[in-house]
């Protein structure tokens, strides 16, 4: 099997894998939606009672929102996850599952109204490299006189738990396109081409072209409109392979633990295999 990048950004990627089966593309889909952890707000606590402000003036904790709509808010907030630094809570050796800083970010929350509380507000207790991803992502509106004062602990988990431990969204793939054709035949004009959804199929002098082969989407359409002189099918071997992370993890940390996680999972599989034998 062969992977080979068409496109890297911080959060995104576009792959080619090639010499596979449509079997181990789904498995790795699957896996990075589920399986590769990551940091998210778990535990939340609230103040209750009255919150003096620094001018003295006291404010009324209370919100327009339920408590654990807050909360579960706050655990949609991406946060920064270093998995070479963190482990999951349950088999932390340092604190045995109570909390420490090997596999717990704390964080406060501290404001006033009126106004918007956004994630930006959520500050880590200690390094400030675990501030949230995303800084304007609206938590809650506070009106004249209400605050929010919020301590909660963020740890490791995955998308099998909660969709808040989901590192990656958008992840699919699909064969890779084959367009079959006489690119000399003068019945493929520029009626043909304009039925293409994303514009790359060109008529001209030079005959008929594909400007982009990866873009196609495998509609048909053009095999339609040309009563089937061009034909358009997938390589059940090769896919294109695309995903997006929510900023927690970069697309390359997050293809790389995946494929790590497979390579385990392989492993055990044939390990209990010639266990049977």
């Amino acid at each position: 099997m062969k992977i080979e990048f068409r496109g890297l950004e911080e959060n995104r990627a576009q792959i080619l894998i090639e010499d596979a089966d449509p079997a181990f593309v789904n498995a790795l889909r699957r896996t990075l939606l589920a399986d590769v952890p990551k940091m998210a707000i778990e535990d939340v606590e609230f103040h209750l009672g009255p919150i003096r402000g620094e001018d003295g003036e006291e404010y009324e904790s209370v919100t327009p929102l339920f408590d654990e709509i807050i909360a579960h808010r706050l655990g949609l907030v991406p946060i920064p996850t270093d998995l070479e630094l963190f482990v999951p809570r349950d088999r932390c050796e340092s604190c045995e599952g109570e909390g420490c800083t090997n596999c717990t970010i704390m964080y406060s929350l501290n404001q006033k109204g009126p106004g918007t509380v956004f994630s930006k507000d959520l500050k880590p207790i200690g390094d400030l490299h675990f501030a949230p991803v995303e800084p304007d992502i609206p938590i809650v509106k506070l009106g004249e006189g209400q605050a929010v004062l919020i301590y909660s602990t963020a740890i490791l988990g995955t998308g099998h738990q909660h969709a808040k431990w989901q590192a990656v969204q958008a992840v699919a793939y699909k064969y890779y396109p084959i367009l079959e054709f006489d690119p000399k035949d003068k019945a493929l004009d520029e009626s043909v081409a304009n039925v293409c959804p994303v514009n790359i199929l060109e008529a001209g002098d030079g005959g008929f072209r594909v400007t982009d082969i990866e873009k196609c989407t495998l509609c048909k359409l053009c095999e339609e409109k040309s009563e089937g002189r061009i034909k358009v099918k997938g390589d059940p071997t090769r896919f294109l392979f695309h995903f997006e992370t929510d900023g927690s993890l970069t697309a390359h940390d997050v293809l790389l633990k995946g494929l790590e996680i497979l390579q385990e999972k392989f492993a055990g599989v044939a390990e209990n295999v010639g266990a049977l034998t």
